[in-house]
């Protein structure tokens, strides 16, 4: 089949591998706009762009698809390149741009998104984080047919898969990439036989972009809630506590921690013990075991190798001041 691709970041990229191992034909590529990114914020190209540019894919890169919007000239060149790629289909997974109807109805079978979750569960920016956060037990992709709304369009299939209890974002996302580029694969192997389904009003949340001031750990809450959170923001944002060490107060990042009982009522943000098996800190219910914990400028660490460098002591607080 003849496809347009509209995507941007790893999870995107996995999917059009997967296609055009299949044998589809990409004949043009969708992506978002060079960004600063590294030390030395360079433009860098998005993992979509960087894997079409190397299969000698036309690429677009508007940074708006609405002809009457802010960026006319780039959504009218884009619309240019969608008509003369007569495709047969999108298909469109985190692209971060909202496509306008023009574009949902230009393709004879429309546009196709790769979501990963359970729809209508999770819908919007940040699918696995928000699910990893909430504790689910099982997840997976949603292939839709897009409409006009934000995640609402009718479901065409549906996998499921388990989340193991020791899931982050970084790992869950590299389960979910290669789960979303079988699932369009099938999908488009047999395009006439999918059913369209109707998402059911049950059930429906959202899954709000995550914002870097989600980053600051809260004592006060639940340890368990703030084990998920912190597999919830790894590789991104990472939740962060303050740590005077020396007498300079630096920002610290915790990567890995478990949640414990606590046997003694403790001050929440109070370390109770730390050792080579982990950094035990009172929360408001419970305490949280860190064992992957990385200073400033410095690599993720095991708590072992962490405390060697930056000593802790019990009564010690990790809430600054």
């Amino acid at each position: 089949m003849k496809l347009v691709f509209a995507g941007t970041p790893e999870f995107a990229r996995e999917a059009m591998a997967a296609l055009h191992a299949a044998g589809h034909e990409i004949v043009l590529v969708l992506t978002q706009p060079d960004r600063p990114a590294g030390r030395g914020m360079k433009l860098q190209a998005s993992p979509v762009k960087q894997w079409a540019v190397a299969h000698g894919v036309a690429v677009q890169q508007p940074r708006s698809l609405r002809l009457d919007g802010k960026y006319p000239e780039e959504a009218a060149a884009a619309r240019e390149a969608l008509l003369a790629a007569h495709a047969e289909c999108m298909v469109v997974a985190a692209y971060g741009l909202i496509l306008p109807q023009w574009t949902l109805d230009l393709p004879p079978r429309g546009c196709l998104n790769i979501h990963a979750s359970l729809l209508p569960r999770w819908r919007g920016a940040a699918p696995i984080h928000r699910a990893i956060e909430a504790g689910d037990a099982e997840t997976g992709i949603t292939i839709m047919q897009m409409d006009a709304g934000l995640d609402t369009g009718d479901m065409l299939l549906v996998r499921k898969m388990s989340v193991a209890p020791d899931a982050t974002t970084a790992t869950l996302h590299d389960q979910l990439a290669a789960l979303g580029g079988e699932c369009i694969v099938q999908a488009l192997a047999a395009p006439d036989a999918l059913t369209r389904t109707p998402q059911p009003e049950a059930g429906v949340n959202y899954a709000h972009k995550i914002e870097k001031a989600e980053a600051a750990l809260d004592w006060t809450l639940a340890a368990e809630v703030l084990a998920r959170r912190i597999r919830a923001f790894d590789p991104f944002p990472g939740m962060t506590v303050p740590l005077t060490h020396n007498g300079v107060t630096e920002t610290l990042k915790l990567w890995a921690a478990t949640a414990e009982t606590l046997a003694v009522p403790t001050e929440p943000g109070t370390v109770v013990q730390a050792d080579a098996s982990g950094v035990r800190v009172a929360c408001g219910q419970g305490q949280l075991c860190l064992t992957q914990l990385q200073r400033p400028g410095g690599k993720r660490l095991n708590a072992a190798d962490f405390l060697r460098g930056c000593p802790l002591q019990a009564g010690q607080s990790l809430k600054g001041a």
